[in-house]
């Protein structure tokens, strides 16, 4: 709700088909950017693309995204590839995996 004017400015947003704020489009890119680098991070570079997924869904999240969800499992899915690295580095050792 707008102060000033008594109205709900993202319901006069949606009606009038203004866009968005720029620092709501960059939230929104976090929240997708956060959920692909936390899947692909299961795969490979888990410690890379692990906690750059957890930093950036944190940063959509804070930056009040339209797609809290999708920043939620970025989060979640970069925890998991540090999970997962943890788990492999348990049982070989070593801070990668291969087929070999």
């Amino acid at each position: 709700m707008s102060p000033l004017t008594g109205t709900d400015t993202r319901a006069a947003r949606a009606r009038t088909g203004a866009r968005a704020p720029a620092r709501t489009r960059d939230a929104d890119a976090m929240a997708v950017t956060g959920f692909v680098l936390g899947l692909v991070g299961l795969l490979v570079m888990n410690l890379i693309l692990g906690p750059t997924a957890v930093v950036l869904g944190a940063l959509a999240l804070r930056r009040r995204t339209t797609r809290p969800g999708r920043a939620r499992l970025g989060i979640a899915l970069g925890l998991a590839d540090l999970a997962v690295l943890g788990c492999l580095v348990t049982a070989d050792g070593t801070w990668s995996w291969g087929l070999a």
